[in-house]
């Protein structure tokens, strides 16, 4: 599998880029005057969403009939991020409410803010592929008995935390030798999984222009994807280098199987590959929850198979 981190400016990289594209994330600055050591994050707003407007059009043209991109951005930024995607070719599927398990920012004029956007857009209006994930969240008070096969992910994302920049961070937050965070808008690895789960497949090629830690890269080689990733900081850049080659535990997304256990087609989107009773140790632990019958099945032909 090809795990690639490109250090540059990715427009220029994308304007000489051959190689086609399956699935992007794209996570940019925001554009709220914060400090970078390799961007002004302070640009008149029409500056900045001109330059959206050519990133998203040069990632449509390297990208495969059907590919998509999920466009991360502030719920302020949703008209602009719509405008930007339609003008660009894109194809409108979903706009998905990323609500991040932390506290509300908070405002004496208006309701805290508790989500970010993230616009669901393909290449045609059909996707190439669109893996319907199943999950088992936690009954509602309302729910008195346990769901045989979980429930379809909706465009309400309220199960994935975000990585604060206290305690709940936890291990996977990347941070330097004086602990300092390595960068405060690091996304979670479980979201990148379920991003990368519903829109693509196994060997395909998943895209970051604006790489950030890596969190893209990292997740799409353990869900054996290909990935490209372009960094313009050399910090950044050094760090994902160093990211993608150690197999952090921290990192680590096998924990997070269980979660879409109930998916049918989850053994193809995620196939295990080593065996070995560490991995079979492993899932079992992940799946612990599953119902006995199905968990019995799986053992048996993990054996089968061994």
């Amino acid at each position: 599998m090809r795990c690639d981190i490109i250090q540059g400016d990715c427009e220029k990289i994308l304007k000489e880029a051959s190689e086609k594209i399956d699935l992007s994330f794209l996570d940019p600055p925001f554009n709220q005057d914060k400090e970078y050591l390799s961007h002004y994050d302070n640009m008149a707003p029409e500056i900045y969403w001109d330059w959206m407007k050519r990133i998203c059009a040069l990632i449509f043209e390297r990208t495969s009939k059907g590919g998509a991109i999920y466009f991360m951005q502030r719920e302020k930024n949703t008209r602009f991020v719509l405008e930007t995607l339609q003008s660009s070719g894109w194809t409108f599927q979903n706009l998905i409410i990323w609500k991040k398990k932390t506290s509300a920012v908070p405002s004496t004029i208006r309701f805290g803010k508790h989500y970010q956007i993230i616009a669901f857009a393909t290449k045609g209006e059909k996707p190439r592929v669109f893996n319907k994930l199943r999950i088992d969240p936690p009954l509602l008070r309302t729910e008195k008995y346990s769901r045989p096969n979980g429930i379809y992910v909706t465009d309400v994302w309220d199960d994935i935390r975000e990585l604060t920049s206290g305690y709940f961070a936890g291990e996977e937050a990347l941070r330097f030798e004086n602990n300092e965070r390595v960068h405060k808008q690091q996304s979670p690895v479980a979201l990148l999984t379920r991003i990368i789960l519903s829109s693509s497949k196994v060997g395909d090629t998943v895209f970051d222009p604006f790489a950030g830690t890596g969190t893209t890269l990292v997740v799409a080689k353990q869900l054996h994807r290909n990935s490209i990733g372009v960094e313009i900081d050399s910090t950044n850049y050094a760090v994902i280098e160093n990211r993608i080659s150690e197999n952090r535990r921290g990192d680590e997304i096998l924990k997070y199987r269980n979660d879409y256990i109930f998916t049918e087609n989850l053994d193809d989107i995620w196939p295990l590959v080593g065996g070995g009773k560490r991995q079979i140790k492993l899932e079992t632990l992940a799946t612990k929850l599953k119902p006995e019958a199905a968990m019995e099945e799986e053992y048996q032909t993990k054996i089968t198979n061994s």
